[in-house]
């Protein structure tokens, strides 16, 4: 078991992007098991006919809470004749937190912050009159939520032209980055799928929905596609990369 799992899940990339990528070719093996359950005590390890599953680096693959252990194992479950990792975004996002960020939190954090001095959210259009209204119909809300709720308030500028953020504001948002490494996993790959720390922020905090979060993360790509047409490879892209997307917010409520 442990060679096959090692060779379906090896080398999966924080990076979510980079991961639903990968996804789109990942290797398929044959379905080696009849069943997938959780463990009944903490941590909730998932098992496949009573044999635990190992992430990459040989770690057991088990959730803090027994509803993210059962979502784990439902995945598993829901696998045909073979695995297909393109499938288990569930999966992958865990492996990724389990193996990269629970010894090593920091830079994960720090990445998150970065975002929070160039949020996708503070940069504007000028024009045409339709986008920079949906721009402000999905993003205003979010701002005026870190503002009210956080204390940190942003400036906007017009544009691609870099804006300085206030200290005081990137102070106040970072402080609201997840220190429990499952939920900052889970922050990390919706920063990174959206652009936008804030976004990230408002959905762990259940000030937005994912739906919401993932529209206003594609406020600029609707609008181009509104006025040009459907872009069918960008439309199949953004789908993949939405599974990772549900996969960090299923984490997000199920261990809150």
């Amino acid at each position: 078991m442990r060679d096959i799992l090692e060779d379906i899940f090896s080398n999966e990339p924080l990076d979510p992007t980079e991961s639903a990528r990968r996804s789109l070719r990942a290797p398929r093996r044959k379905r080696f098991y009849e069943r997938a359950d959780a463990g009944d005590s903490e941590p909730f390890a998932v098992l496949l006919d009573g044999r635990p599953v190992r992430t990459p680096a040989r770690r057991s693959l088990a959730a803090p809470t027994a509803a993210l252990g059962q979502a784990l194992a439902a995945e598993w479950n829901a696998q045909g004749e073979h695995i297909d990792p393109a499938t288990m975004p569930l999966t992958r996002l865990s492996n990724s937190i389990i193996d990269g960020v629970v010894d090593n939190p920091g830079p994960v954090a720090d990445e998150i912050a970065k975002f929070l001095g160039s949020d996708l959210l503070f940069y504007r259009a000028g024009t045409p009159e339709g986008l920079v209204r949906q721009q402000a119909i999905h993003w205003d809300p979010v701002l005026s939520w870190a503002r009210d709720v956080l204390g940190a308030r942003f400036v906007l500028g017009e544009g691609v032209m870099f804006v300085e953020q206030p200290d005081g504001a990137i102070a106040a948002a970072g402080a609201d980055i997840p220190s429990d490494p499952w939920r900052l996993g889970a922050v990390h790959t919706i920063t990174t799928l959206t652009g936008s720390a804030l976004l990230a922020l408002a959905l762990a905090r259940d000030a937005l929905e994912t739906e919401s979060a993932w529209a206003a993360a594609h406020v600029d790509e609707d609008w181009n596609m509104a006025q040009w047409g459907r872009d069918e490879i960008a439309l199949a892209r953004r789908a993949a990369r939405f599974a990772e997307m549900q996969a960090a917010a299923t984490v997000l409520a199920l261990t809150g």
